[in-house]
């Protein structure tokens, strides 16, 4: 699985903005020691098949999805 934060600042307070951004192909920054991206802002169409953690409201909650 693979984390990632919002990019350029934004922040969530709900789950359900956070999925529509990112279904929306917005910029999530990956948070994963070693992965090849991990820093680098990424969207929905470069992670097919991976299941992601969405961290929002601060870090303090996150979001599981399965990117088709």
């Amino acid at each position: 699985m693979l984390t990632l934060k919002p990019a350029y600042g934004r922040n969530y307070k709900s789950r359900a903005a956070v999925v529509k951004d990112f279904d929306d192909n917005k910029d999530f920054v990956v948070c994963q020691y070693g992965h090849r991206y991990d820093g680098k802002p990424v969207n929905k169409p470069q992670l097919s098949g991976e299941t992601v953690h969405i961290r929002y409201d601060g870090d303090r909650k996150v979001a599981v999805v399965k990117v088709k």
